[in-house]
């Protein structure tokens, strides 16, 4: 970006991955609103216009880009009653998907509207190519939607100078992994990993940092994967 000191809001902020981003940011002198529960609920349909309208004044106005990370991993089991399975199918796309289209297109109205060029970077998952656990559908679907929107605001707003990327990591060291790693069989799931072991926050936030800052615009619509090699295409 050409400005010195770019505007950057980030979601999901509070821990693990979304708080070394704030703070690989940060590092790089950015300006950053980083957004957690405590501000508001995801997954209450108003919460997102609220937060983006906090966060647009708090950076007097101007947005230079948009990291979608707030996210949730609840299971949903198959044999769960008809209501409850709908239920948490529902939060899960709220939170991880709908809240976080809601934010793009407030960040794209807000590019065309002053005329400035501008970058999401959405934080997907590895689920979104490969799928998940059977108690994670709605996980992965939440997961591959993001993708699918990130590539269509691409396409639709390069010429515009609003450029988006998506960021797939594997397991992450953070606490919805570590649980998921304790309920699933650590040692097995690591076998799964040629690398060896997960990766850190602090390495999902480079690239991160990277794509909000300094990636060339011809990179926009890329989909970028960090799983140690557990998914390769």
């Amino acid at each position: 970006m050409e400005n010195p000191s770019p505007n950057i809001i980030v979601t999901g902020a509070a821990r693990g991955i979304g708080k070394a981003i704030a703070d690989a940011l940060i590092d790089r002198g950015a300006s950053v609103v980083a957004l957690s529960s405590k501000d508001g609920d995801l997954g209450d349909t108003d919460v997102p216009a609220r937060l983006w309208a906090e966060a647009l004044e708090k950076l007097g106005g101007r947005v230079d880009a948009l990291i979608n990370n707030a996210g949730v991993f609840e299971a949903n089991p198959l044999d769960s009653g008809d209501h409850d399975w709908l239920a948490g199918w529902d939060r899960t796309m709220q939170v991880n998907l709908t809240a976080s289209a809601q934010l793009c297109r407030l960040a794209v109205l807000h590019w065309q509207k002053s005329g400035a060029t501008g970058r999401i970077v959405n934080i997907a998952s590895r689920a979104a190519n490969r799928g998940d656990s059977p108690a994670h559908w709605h996980y992965a679907a939440s997961k591959g939607g993001m993708v699918a929107m990130t590539k269509t605001i691409a396409r639709a707003y390069a010429a515009q100078g609003i450029y988006a990327f998506a960021i797939c990591p594997g397991f992450t060291m953070t606490g919805m992994a570590e649980d998921y790693l304790a309920s699933r069989g650590g040692d097995k799931l690591l076998a799964d990993i040629p690398l060896g072991r997960v990766a850190s926050p602090e390495e999902v936030a480079e690239l991160a940092r990277f794509c909000a800052l300094e990636a060339p615009p011809s990179m926009t619509g890329a989909v970028l994967d960090i799983n140690g090699a557990s998914y390769v295409r």
